[in-house]
């Protein structure tokens, strides 16, 4: 038998490329003057100008063949659409939600659960915020509690489920407010904001227990159920030889309802839904998307967008498909460890978090480093990555001051389906650069802060020594 000179087969990408879509490069002056312009915040660069984008994975991910398929199906009728029939029976059969109302983003269904379910003082404990999440529960007079273990709040714990509750800190709640002023725990599976840190099955199973006991809902955030999934079958005990899809089904099963940005897991540019089990409640939801999203059988989505969705539900719970995406941010992740840049432990399953504080320890915090290090990426490589941090986290509602999270990051996304190891290569060899030379980045200050979600349009400027 023929010896190798590695220790393991590699393994690649399970599609190949049909199409192509070119990308402009930049040089050094070009990239610095553009993002001068768009005020030091990479959310306000123009698309033509990044090279690699990992902004975000939230709509820009490669359909396949037969999700492009999917859209010559289109049936625009306002109402009755056969293709919101296939998205519902899709929604059923992989999650098992009952009742699905389609929205036009995942925004869209936070909303209107938020509406419905959260009355002014209400507590609604997380495992750790997320921007829009939080921000419709305040609007609705609400408060959100983070109820997430410790460990989600250490970039370098390795600890395998960083997405778990904390069920001393959710007892600690209906101690001090009751369980009748807690309308519902919201669960994401795979938690952004943590580094994209799933829950373990075993966590949440407890969580239902908990929640029964004291008369609570669970909506689940599932924008990135597939990743979580992944996880379970990778790290827990018991759940190895289980299919992505089985898993699924089941973590569905112990919630209530759910709120789904379509643009992750099923790869859609466009689209969201609002799933649940409760007749009653998807009624109210119904009468609600009417006047905020549009008809409750499209709820702001085109039919074609609907069938490609629903062929995304599909082809998102694949093995090997989740495995590849999976991959591709771990392969990320490895090159940056091996070249000791400080990044969340361990890597998530949609991202790479670098650990802004840790790189750039010259800048304080409320000079926003995470911000200040996503500008300089972008300035040396073309590359575009997101702050996760103290732009992002915004201001405390009560005191005006800014929150000041214990995590200070930056975002590497990897768009499902779009981009080649070789991509991963630039962007882990501009990293290290700048690690290497951190002391050259200077911290920011706002020139203009918007009132809310200010790291959408916020805009910066250097801050001189």
């Amino acid at each position: 038998m023929k010896s190798y000179p590695f220790e393991r087969r590699s393994w690649a990408e399970p599609y190949k490329i049909k199409m192509v879509e070119p990308i402009k490069m930049t040089d050094p002056a070009e990239r610095r003057a553009a993002i001068a312009e768009a005020g030091y915040n990479t959310f306000l660069l123009r698309s033509e100008d990044v090279y690699i984008d990992l902004l975000t994975d939230s709509g820009t991910g490669a359909m396949s063949d037969r999700q492009w398929a999917g859209l010559m199906m289109g049936d625009e009728a306002y109402a009755g659409s056969r293709n919101f029939h296939t998205l519902r029976d899709a929604v059923e059969r992989h999650y098992g939600y009952r009742y699905t109302v389609p929205t036009h983003q995942g925004r869209g269904a936070e909303h209107l659960l938020s509406k419905l379910l959260i009355q002014s003082g209400d507590h609604i404990p997380g495992n750790m915020y997320f921007t829009t999440t939080r921000l419709h529960q305040e609007l609705a007079g609400g408060v959100f509690v983070d109820v997430v273990i410790d460990e989600a709040h250490d970039p370098a714990n390795t600890h395998p489920f960083k997405g778990n509750v904390d069920f001393d800190k959710l007892d600690a709640l209906v101690a001090e407010v009751g369980a009748d002023r807690i309308p519902y725990v919201c669960i994401a599976t795979c938690v952004n904001m943590a580094g994209g840190q799933p829950i373990s099955l075993q966590n949440l199973t407890a969580l239902r227990r908990w929640c029964d006991q004291h008369r609570i809902m669970i909506v689940h955030d599932m924008t990135r159920l597939a990743e979580n999934c992944y996880f379970i079958q990778q790290r827990e005990p018991g759940q190895e030889s289980r299919s992505i899809a089985e898993i699924a089904y089941d973590i569905c099963k112990l919630t209530d309802a759910a709120t789904m940005s379509a643009k992750k897991d099923p790869m859609v540019n466009i689209g969201g839904f609002l799933a649940m089990n409760d007749e009653q409640l998807y009624d109210k939801a119904c009468n609600l998307a009417v006047i905020y999203e549009g008809l409750h059988t499209y709820g702001g989505m085109a039919g074609r967008d609907m069938e490609a969705l629903a062929i995304g539900i599909t082809e998102s719970l694949h093995d090997n498909h989740i495995k590849a995406r999976v991959g591709q941010v771990a392969y990320l992740g490895d090159l940056l460890n091996r070249s000791g840049v400080p990044i969340v432990q361990p890597t998530g399953g949609h991202a790479v978090f670098l650990n802004a504080r840790a790189i750039l320890r010259h800048i304080p915090q409320e000079h926003y480093p995470a911000q200040a290090l996503a500008a300089a990426l972008y300035a040396d490589s073309g590359v575009r990555s997101m702050e996760r941090g103290a732009v992002s986290a915004g201001r405390d509602p009560k005191t005006g001051r800014d929150r000041m999270p214990k995590m200070e990051l930056v975002r590497l996304t990897i768009p499902r389906r779009v981009y080649t190891q070789a991509h991963m290569d630039v962007v882990a060899e501009s990293v290290v650069d700048l690690y290497h030379h951190a002391e050259k980045i200077k911290g920011l200050r706002f020139t203009y802060e918007p009132e809310m979600l200010r790291f959408f349009r916020g805009r910066f400027e250097p801050i001189e020594p």
